[in-house]
């Protein structure tokens, strides 16, 4: 199958799921975490594209974050400069990291924020290696950022089977259950390839709900 019968195909495959709730679609919600005092969060987005598909997740989750009265920081590590992990092991887990690097952006921002949203697209079956290589810098801040949290999961991908999205969402799963954190919400979004995809579903209004009812 060509590239452009895969997209058209993949795209009325989301398009229909959005609204039916097929194998492969996953949209979840914490409904304790609803109606909670206002909240600081911070959002992690992996999308080397500005207009992305996972982007526009995290643009809507924004927007009803903000209007709900949350705080909202946001950390582009595509477009940042995060160096990976060496496993020098200077900063103890819980100390100076060697690199100096916009990763000090996230050590201001993430020790006293409520919650943590990452938004990524699949890349050859996993995160981004730009959103990976901000989560691997976590060994530098570790000893701080063990302590109860809210976690969310925005994710994009252009197959649609379901069995294809289990490994980042197992890795997000065990991610935040290592760090004491709470799920309070998965969007996970089968079928989008190409930049903007995302519009034709029904997902950016599901991240904006999630945004606002967090």
């Amino acid at each position: 199958m060509n590239r452009r019968n895969f997209i058209k195909n993949t795209l009325l495959t989301a398009a229909a799921a959005a609204g039916a709730g097929i194998a492969g679609v996953s949209v979840t919600t914490n409904s304790e975490n609803k109606g909670g005092r206002n909240m600081k969060i911070l959002v992690i987005t992996g999308s080397p594209r500005i207009n992305g598909n996972s982007n526009t997740l995290a643009d809507n989750f924004i927007k009803g974050a903000e209007e709900a009265g949350h705080t909202v920081v946001r950390f582009d590590s595509a477009q940042k400069n995060v160096h990976p992990c060496i496993a020098c092991n200077k900063c103890g887990m819980n100390g100076e990291c060697v690199f100096k690097d916009d990763f000090e952006f996230i050590r201001k921002n993430i020790v006293d924020t409520d919650a943590v949203v990452f938004a990524t697209p699949m890349y050859y079956f996993g995160i981004s290696s730009q959103l990976k290589a901000v989560i691997d810098r976590f060994y530098a801040i570790n000893g701080q950022i063990h302590r109860p949290k809210k976690a969310v999961l925005l994710m994009t991908y252009a197959d649609t089977s379901k069995t294809v999205a289990e490994p980042i969402i197992k890795h997000y799963e065990n991610l935040i259950a290592y760090l004491g954190w709470s799920d309070a919400g998965q969007i996970i979004v089968p079928g989008v390839w190409s930049a903007g995809d995302i519009n034709i579903t029904a997902f950016p209004q599901k991240a904006y709900e999630l945004g606002k009812t967090l």
